[in-house]
């Protein structure tokens, strides 16, 4: 099947899908059945039937991508390309002065602000997913860290300090090993009779 690899629900695979329900057309046009027209483009039959009923009663336009399912963007594109244009300025661009990190509650409150829009977090999410945003952790580093001496005491101090495996109880903690059995005190815990 042509759809097999996850349904290419992106742009790319559904301008795809597009060009393969056009081919679909065209041999429909060209007297092709739906079984012929589905081992030739590689779809099901079951899409090649529905597709050749669309066909049939209103041509190569029924066939036509209705786009992204779903709603309709609170945003526009050029709304986006705004927002995304104020976030590589920085948080403190933005007026937040006190750490330089964007949080989905900020971009919030600046669609808030530049668009007169208000979205929920997870549309925040989409739209920063689909500008190319990926979501980091930073990295709070001291200014007074000093990399040789950890890694000194990484490899000197620590060995000491955690101590050898070997020196662990060897055994299962299984309470049903018997080995584990014989270093408790008491009697062996059986089979509960109700």
């Amino acid at each position: 099947m042509r759809y097999g690899d996850g349904g290419g629900v992106g742009p790319q695979g559904r301008a795809r899908h597009a060009q393969i329900r056009r081919q679909a057309a065209v041999m429909f046009a060209d007297g092709m059945s739906a079984v012929q027209v589905a081992s030739a483009l590689e779809v099901s039959t079951t899409s090649a039937y529905t597709w050749r009923r669309a066909w049939a009663a209103g041509g190569e336009q029924a066939l036509a991508s209705r786009g992204a399912p779903g709603p309709d963007s609170r945003l526009s594109q050029t709304q986006v390309r705004r927002l995304v244009a104020v976030l590589r300025n920085g948080p403190a661009a933005a007026g937040w002065v006190e750490d330089q990190r964007w949080t989905l509650a900020r971009v919030r409150t600046l669609i808030g602000r530049m668009f007169h829009i208000t979205v929920g977090i997870a549309t925040v999410w989409q739209v920063l997913h689909r500008a190319g945003f990926t979501p980091r952790q930073p990295v709070a580093r001291a200014v007074e860290r000093d990399e040789h001496a950890i890694g000194h005491w990484r490899r000197y101090q620590w060995p000491a300090v955690k101590g050898s495996r070997a020196g662990w109880a060897r055994g299962s903690a299984s309470p049903t090993s018997p080995a584990s059995r014989r270093d408790r005190p008491g009697p062996v815990p059986g089979p509960r009779v109700v």
